[in-house]
């Protein structure tokens, strides 16, 4: 039988420098869900990682942050970071690499590969026409996913736009759980590092991974940035319809 386990972020480490971390012996994938812009979250990434290594029991790390079909899988342990961006096609525009470099190079000199985990963007495309992942979600957790998408993009976007963007959702977590189920090593555990959203037990990626893996999902502590965000996505939403 899977687990789905949403943890309380004060659960976590006990504190960011000290603590024990969360037993993770039968856990086949181990989701860690971020709050993309986060300072203190990329150290408890790394922490997660070095801690399984160092027990002998990391299968590896999957990324939201970097397209399926790419690997370090043959890269050495002592790859240095330039190539390990190479192989992982590293799009730093989008996702700045010294955030996710701890985590990542941890995972290399452990000799753990490290998986491309999100759905490319031409496959984003295609996945907004296609009414079959409306399907992969029972009725209730499809609503819930659409209203995510709504708050997650402050009730902005027009009601148009959130059936195709509640797809792409859909087929990138699903994305993100074909991953981890071909990383997978019995005895071992993934380590997924994604947004929040994309981690949530009823509507994220374990509602996608096969039923005889065992998923424990961790919500990272949340940050207080000082940003506006929905003011950020009003202004980005007006310049593109100018243009």
């Amino acid at each position: 039988m899977r687990f789905r386990l949403a943890l309380a972020s004060a659960l976590l480490l006990g504190g960011c420098a000290a603590g024990p971390l969360l037993d993770t012996a039968g856990v086949d994938a181990l989701l860690l869900g971020e709050q993309h812009d986060a300072p203190a979250q990329p150290r408890l990434q790394q922490r997660w990682v070095e801690t399984l290594a160092h027990k002998g029991t990391l299968a590896g790390v999957a990324l939201e942050m970097a397209d399926r079909g790419t690997s370090t899988a043959g890269l050495p342990a002592a790859a240095t970071e330039d190539e390990v961006r190479t192989a992982l096609h590293w799009n730093a525009e989008g996702w700045p690499w010294p955030r996710y470099a701890p985590a990542i190079m941890a995972a290399v000199r452990a000799g753990a590969p490290v998986f491309g985990a999100n759905l490319p963007r031409e496959a984003q495309q295609q996945a907004m026409q296609d009414s079959a992942l409306d399907r992969l979600l029972p009725g209730p957790a499809l609503k819930a996913q659409q209203q995510a998408v709504r708050r997650g993009h402050c009730d902005l976007l027009p009601e148009t736009q959130i059936t195709p963007m509640t797809r792409v959702q859909i087929a990138r977590d699903r994305a993100m759980a074909e991953t981890i189920a071909a990383a997978a090593v019995p005895g071992k555990t993934v380590v997924l590092v994604a947004g929040a959203g994309h981690v949530e037990a009823d509507i994220g990626v374990p509602r996608h991974v096969p039923a005889n893996l065992v998923v424990r999902s961790v919500a990272l502590p949340h940050e207080e940035t000082g940003k506006d965000y929905c003011a950020q996505l009003r202004q980005d939403l007006q310049g593109r319809s100018r243009s």
